[in-house]
């Protein structure tokens, strides 16, 4: 570059004061304009805020009016807490079933996602028997209790509703899928509940273009070998509903079959026990929830359903121990093992 004549230099260094001093009008103009804008945009999102809450829930108790999104919610049933997890929710405790077992960790968690739970500190209720001062000392804003299952805390309703708003959840007639919906609104996490679903939705695709089903139609069970009885999944319950998705046939129960009903009217399971377990496993497979290969080995060596079409032709299959409970963890985890099993 080539040098300047003094006289043009001091033209240029005015220049540039006069620039720089234009260039900081400017900025702190822009910087007004963003605050302005930030602003009306928070505002704006407030409105939206507004807008959607007070939310009003109704479930079997009438309707429940939430002000704001919950940011302390204790799950009373260890079945519900895994979608709550699924949805970033701010659970802070949770019902829990009986430890170290097949189906439940260390915690009495479920499985697929009792890792999870202990990264979030989530902290345990109690063990199978509800207990209101447990609820009670977590300071919850909302409580969550299921309608049906060994898990519910049904019968501390009126205990539980005087510490906090609380809502009564079915989870026996819907899908996973379905019950995530209705959390994600609960606890204002509809985005969040979709997105999973999209996730479960792509690899139930790619699923279904790889896998060979085999004989239809199936029977899907939770087996006890122990008591030789069987918990059979209807074509209401979320693990019927799941296997309908893949593409599976559930067999139609037989008419007149003598059912307990030790658990209470459920619609997703139908109980079979003594002489009607081999009458009600009709199908040409056996899908088996909450089992392993100790469960399938089991029901081969059951004398009293040698006779079945799934056990002559070895068609009874265990979908892991973490399929107990429905929600996004373990029907990602199924949607894996069937591409094992039949991929």
């Amino acid at each position: 570059m080539r040098d300047l004549p003094g006289a043009s230099l001091s033209l240029v260094e005015g220049s540039l004061a006069n620039s720089e001093g234009y260039l900081s009008v400017r900025s702190t103009s822009f910087f007004c304009r963003a605050l302005l804008f930030v602003g009306a945009l928070l505002i704006t999102q407030s409105a939206v805020f507004a807008a959607d809450w007070p939310r009003q829930i109704t479930d079997a108790r009438g309707v429940h009016t939430l002000d704001s999104p919950p940011e302390r919610i204790v799950s009373t049933s260890v079945t519900l807490t895994g979608s709550l997890l699924a949805l970033d929710a701010p659970v802070v405790a949770s019902g829990a079933t009986m430890p170290n077992n097949r189906i439940a960790d260390e915690h009495g968690f479920m499985r697929q996602w009792g890792k999870i739970a202990v990264e979030r500190d989530l902290t345990r209720l109690y063990i199978g028997e509800p207990n209101a001062e447990a609820v009670a000392a977590q300071l919850p804003d909302l409580i969550l209790i299921s309608a049906t299952g060994g898990d519910s805390a049904l019968a501390l309703y009126d205990q539980l509703s005087a510490i906090a708003p609380t809502l009564i959840i079915n989870y026996d007639d819907k899908s996973w899928q379905s019950l995530l919906k209705d959390l994600g609104q609960i606890t204002g996490r509809e985005a969040i509940a979709e997105q999973r679903i999209a996730e479960f939705e792509k690899q139930l695709k790619t699923l279904r273009e790889q896998i060979t089903l085999p004989p239809q139609p199936i029977n899907a069970l939770v087996y006890s070998a122990g008591s030789h009885s069987a918990n059979l999944w209807t074509t209401e319950s979320a693990q019927g509903q799941l296997l309908e998705q893949v593409g599976f046939t559930l067999a139609p129960i037989p008419e007149g079959l003598r059912v307990s009903t030790s658990q209470g009217k459920r619609h997703d399971i139908v109980q079979l026990g003594g002489e009607v377990l081999a009458s009600g496993l009709n199908g040409q497979g056996l899908m088996l929830f909450a089992g392993n290969q100790n469960d399938v080995d089991a029901i081969y060596a059951n004398p009293l359903l040698a006779h079945l079409p799934s056990v002559q032709h070895k068609q009874v299959w265990a979908l892991g121990t973490e399929s107990f409970r429905l929600d996004y963890y373990s029907a990602m985890l199924i949607l894996q093992r069937l591409q094992a099993l039949f991929g």
